[in-house]
This record gives C-alpha cells, structure tokens and sequence, in this order.
C-alpha cells in the first residue's frame, strides 16, 4: 500500500502550470523585445518608460518561479474556463508582436479630444515657442496671454498633415500627440497652416513648418514660409 501510494503522489508535470509558464514567458519576452528593438515610446510616454524593464525583470522571474514549479503531486484541472483566461490575457502580447507598430495618425486625431488640462512646461512669454506651449494655451489663460504677446514670432513646428472637410488647398492641419503617461491618454494639438504649398502634402505625412505665429482666439495659426517633408521622428510623440 505504501508502494501504491508514493506512485499515486509522485510529482508530475501540470499543463495548466505549464501554460501559465508560457504566458508569463511571453509577457516577459515582449518587454525585452519593446526595451531592445526601443518600441516602447508607442505605448509609454517618458515618466511611465520605467514600467518596461521593470515589467521584464518581474515578469522574467515570475516565469523562472513558475517554471520551477510545473510538477505536483497531484493534476490541477485545466478547464475550458481557464484556457479562454490565459488566451485573453495572451492577446496583447500577440498583437505587439505579429503587427507591425504604428504611431497615432490623423484617424485617431479626429477622435481624440484636444489637449485640454494639459499644463505648461514653462514660461510661454519667452525661449522657444512649442507644441505643448499651444497645447497649455487651450485651457491656460495665462500661457494664451503670454503666446498672444509673441504673435508674429517666427515658429518651427514638425508634425503630419491632417485636413477638414472643406479646407482651401493650400491650407492644412499640422498635428501632433502629446503623451503624459501612455498612448491612451494622448491628447493631440492642432496648427491651422495658411499659405503653404497647395496639393503638395498628403493625409499623414509629416512635414516641418517654418513660418510666423499667430494666436487667434482658440485658434493658432502659422503663415508658412517654408514647409518641407521629413521622416517621422524616432519618438513621434511630445512627452510631457
């Protein structure tokens, strides 16, 4: 009887333990490959970029632990329940890995609220005049008063070229995301461009505008002297 019981207790391998091995094993091989490939601006902005390798540490020895522990002396059920869980939990890490990454685009644009709550990084009234200074200008009196001294300013903003139902042709919108703690919160800032080369630029593309500011109303407006096509930034969202 004793014989018979120390075969019925000896340790075995547990599938439902081994595929929670797996799945903790990709989650950690996808931040690795985020913190290697440097992908990780297009889910994370600056403050949060730490949550990447900390993600893969924890998660790599989360793996190691479970790993260690695929055998047990007796079989733990691994339902149907319980492999729709683990698959659901496994579809972000497929969906970073099998598709190609992709910034924010004039789609998202269009459905994104403007950046409104968003707090200036500085002083607006002197130094470089940025996004993120029109951005603030949208709920923040004083950084519109201060941008509203400078009109006439000359400005070089870069972003890509999203267009309104209705726009004269030599006339588009310069956007561009700013991000605080992910891509989900990303609001996005918008510069009505006037004067610039008609029918030259397409939906999406990204350009560099060069060309006197000025703030009218809850508007901004730049009256181009030079716009150019360039390639999107490395990092194609603002941090803030």
């Amino acid at each position: 009887m004793t014989e018979g019981f120390e075969t019925r207790d000896r340790p075995r391998v547990v599938a439902l333990r081994v595929a929670q091995a797996v799945l903790l094993s990709a989650w950690a091989g996808m931040f690795w490959f985020l913190v290697a490939s440097g992908q990780s601006w297009l889910y994370v902005g600056a403050r949060t970029a730490w949550v990447v390798p900390t993600g893969g540490v924890v998660l790599s020895f989360a793996a190691l632990g479970r790993w260690l522990s695929i055998r047990a002396p007796r079989p733990e059920p691994f339902t149907s329940g319980r492999a729709w869980a683990l698959g659901l939990i496994a579809l972000p890490v497929v969906v970073v890995m099998a598709f190609p990454p992709s910034s924010l685009g004039s789609y998202a644009a269009d459905r994104r609220s403007a950046a409104l709550g968003l707090a200036a990084t500085g002083d607006a009234s002197e130094g470089e005049i940025t996004l993120v200074d029109l951005g603030a200008a949208l709920w923040s009196e004083e950084t519109a008063a201060a941008l509203a001294g400078r009109a006439g300013n000359e400005v070089s903003f870069v972003g890509f070229v999203t267009r309104r139902e209705g726009m004269p042709a030599d006339e588009f919108l310069l956007t561009r995301f700013i991000v605080s703690c992910c891509v989900a919160d990303a609001l996005s800032v918008q510069v009505r461009v006037v004067n610039a080369p008609a029918g030259r630029f397409e939906h999406d593309q990204w350009v560099e505008v060069e060309g006197a500011f000025y703030p009218l109303g809850d508007e901004m407006v730049v009256d181009a002297a030079r716009v150019r096509a360039v390639e999107r930034p490395d990092r194609p969202y603002l941090n803030v």
